[in-house]
């Protein structure tokens, strides 16, 4: 974009159509005179911003309804924001599957695809079925790639700004990988890296059992617990994208690792065998003494860990997702252990949105970048 002045038109023609634009995205559909009456502009503005948003595919006019062929004169012209005009790709590239959402530029759900991946499997591998996942949800949609506007994606492990994995443990060839690079040579859009955690934090206000809160953290429970939080609507990654590594505490000298206490054998577990841990969990509710005392030194652990990241932060919420969610003995024991410690107690609540969180956190980021695009001066289209 050229060097702009105070007076320079095509400033004040790129605002007036973001205004526009936001109003009819706002809307079903709306007439040239509601959006004169609904952005404050004067109608020949409001019809030249209409009139190359349509030119841009990012409006569409829409056909008379019934009643109004019906009234005497010319029917007004109604339009209203054209949301198919682009596609938005949500991916969650986890340790045992590839998750994959899309959707139309309203977020309006379109498909979904699943690949399960092997735990030993190669950063390259990985990254191989990940592009045959995101090319089987395209050819079921039938969905041309070119029209992907953004792509989100959800990874384990420290994730920097620009989308290098800086270090993650349960991805073999994880660490150092610059993700963010890899995958914006495979794509005609711009591709968003986040942690895992903190887009699950991200989709649980949008969608999910925290919806409508700005102060929160997802607790993503497991052998390797971490957590996300938003700070006034915003992820909190803090100073190099550490932030909510609550796995780590464990290094300040605050006991054995989560595998340890939550083992029965004496050996620890492998932090990624999601059979073993569900087998200690099952056996504890069946009354297996041995299995009861391991889960309670886990979760006493888990509350401890979680206790000390929402005295820090204050949230209004706390989330508890990963493969704990739906263990309501977390629930309890939390609950308690925050009552005691903070002088106003969030709510405590299993996510809403399951395995299903961090793909749909992905999703919003790249509904988020398209929206900023659209209300940027200087930028009428992503």
């Amino acid at each position: 974009m050229g060097q702009l002045t105070g007076g320079d038109p095509s400033l004040l023609r790129r605002i007036n159509s973001a205004v526009v634009l936001r109003a009819l995205r706002g809307t079903r559909h709306s007439s040239l005179t509601e959006l004169v009456g609904m952005t404050g502009l004067s109608r020949p503005t409001v019809e030249g911003a209409v009139d190359g948003l349509v030119e841009a595919g990012l409006v569409v006019e829409v056909e008379p309804e019934p009643q109004d062929n019906r009234r005497q004169g010319r029917p007004a012209r109604r339009y209203r924001f054209h949301a198919e005009s682009g596609h938005l790709l949500g991916v969650e590239v986890g340790v045992h599957r590839v998750h994959t959402l899309l959707s139309d530029l309203s977020g309006r759900l379109l498909g979904s695809h699943t690949r399960q991946v092997a735990e030993s499997a190669s950063a390259e591998d990985r990254l191989g079925l990940l592009d045959q996942v995101v090319t089987e949800l395209l050819q079921r949609a039938g969905v041309a790639r070119d029209t992907l506007r953004a792509v989100g994606v959800g990874t384990p492990g420290i994730v920097e700004a620009n989308g290098t994995v800086r270090l993650c443990t349960a991805l073999p060839g994880w660490t150092e990988l610059p993700l963010g690079e890899r995958l914006r040579g495979a794509f005609p859009c711009p591709v968003l890296v986040e942690n895992d955690a903190n887009l699950a934090a991200v989709a649980e206000r949008w969608k999910g059992a925290a919806a409508g809160s700005d102060d929160l953290v997802f607790v993503l429970a497991g052998l390797s617990p971490g957590a996300g939080s938003l700070i006034n609507g915003r992820i909190h990654r803090g100073h190099g994208g550490a932030a909510g590594e609550i796995g780590a505490l464990h290094l300040l000298g605050l006991g054995a690792t989560p595998e340890r206490l939550l083992s029965t054998t004496g050996q620890p577990l492998h932090p990624l065998d999601e059979n073993a841990v569900t087998e200690v969990f099952r056996l504890a509710r069946e009354g297996d003494p041995v299995a009861g005392s391991a889960v309670d030194r886990f979760v006493g652990r888990l509350v401890q860990d979680v206790g000390a990241l929402v005295v820090a932060l204050d949230p209004e919420v706390v989330v508890v997702g990963g493969w704990a969610a739906g263990l309501d003995d977390v629930l309890e024991p939390l609950r308690t252990r925050l009552a005691r410690c903070c002088l106003r107690p969030p709510r405590v609540e299993l996510s809403a949105l399951g395995d299903a969180a961090i793909t749909t956190g992905a999703l919003r980021l790249a509904l988020d970048h398209v929206e900023e695009r659209f209300s940027a001066v200087g930028a009428a289209a992503p």
